[in-house]
């Protein structure tokens, strides 16, 4: 009895140093990929605040002797060229973003519903011909589409955009919203309708607030891919007073010379709106990538 009694004590103390070992190896795991992660963006925020020659020293100094903030002063002074130019795309890219995003979610939000509610013919073959247009690659409708917003007028608008981005953006909504729906019990419509509620008051009175964190999540997918987007507003866009943000931006590189500094503290500012949007919303994001489904 001795010996068994000696023995669990042990036996619980190995398992407790191995649980404790695996603990903390997960702790310095993630300790790790955060380190791993946010160094491009301390490395951008560090460079921003360098005069142009500390920025272009080798070895670099990892933090500046003379830390400066006039790479933003000179890019928010709309007294200057610098500052008008990038005020402009700033706002240009958040029009074109925001407008990319409250359509996405208003065609968005009946289509999954009626996806995921309707049986009708041919429901599943356009369900996958919906998801088909984010199976290829976005640079192979480049051309088609430049073309058909040239022949109807829109090169050189924001219009174009906001069509373009519509186009990548919806597929995924729509079945993002499409699960969310399907989790949610038919039997509350059912109850509602019962109670004398149409089916557009049980949709906006029941389902519309169940599926809110999806309704959150479509809308950060659909802006942060709008705010980055690079290739079709390098396409569409010439006039310096449409272009977005991701292309302004390299208006700091010449062909002598780069304003690292103010290249850097450019693109801080521009990642500023989607870093404050996930924080501020990231537990209806998580919940969406997560559950797919309110339950209560």
């Amino acid at each position: 009895m001795s010996t068994i009694a000696g023995t669990a004590p042990r036996g619980q103390a190995r398992r407790r140093i191995r649980f404790d070992g695996w603990r903390w190896g997960g702790r310095i795991f993630l300790v790790f990929m955060l380190l791993y992660t946010a160094l491009p963006m301390i490395w951008m925020l560090l460079t921003s605040i360098k005069s142009g020659f500390a920025a272009m020293q080798f070895p670099p100094q990892w933090w500046p002797d003379q830390p400066t903030l006039a790479s933003y002063q000179k890019l928010l002074d709309p007294q200057n060229s610098v500052g008008q130019d990038f005020l402009r795309f700033f706002w240009n890219s958040l029009f074109v973003s925001t407008a990319t995003t409250i359509l996405s979610v208003i065609v968005a939000v009946p289509a999954a519903y009626a996806f995921s509610r309707f049986t009708f013919p041919g429901r599943n073959f356009l369900f996958f011909t919906v998801l088909l247009r984010n199976m290829f690659p976005a640079v192979i409708f480049l051309v088609p589409l430049f073309i058909l917003m040239r022949a109807i007028g829109l090169v050189n608008t924001h219009g174009s955009l906001v069509l373009t981005y519509l186009t990548f953006g919806l597929p995924l909504a729509i079945w993002l919203l499409k699960g969310f729906y399907d989790n949610i019990p038919v039997q509350l419509e059912q109850a509602a309708r019962i109670d004398g509620a149409t089916r557009f008051q049980a949709f906006i009175l029941i389902v519309m607030p169940l599926s809110t964190p999806g309704i959150i999540a479509t809308a950060i997918y659909s802006f942060i891919g709008a705010w980055n987007e690079y290739i079709y507003a390098y396409t569409f866009l010439s006039k310096n007073e449409q272009l977005t943000l991701p292309v302004g931006i390299q208006r700091f590189f010449s062909e002598n010379t780069t304003d690292f500094p103010g290249l850097m503290a450019a693109s801080f500012i521009m990642s500023v709106p989607v870093v404050v949007l996930f924080l501020v919303l990231q537990r209806y994001f998580v919940r969406a990538l997560t559950e797919g489904a309110v339950k209560h």
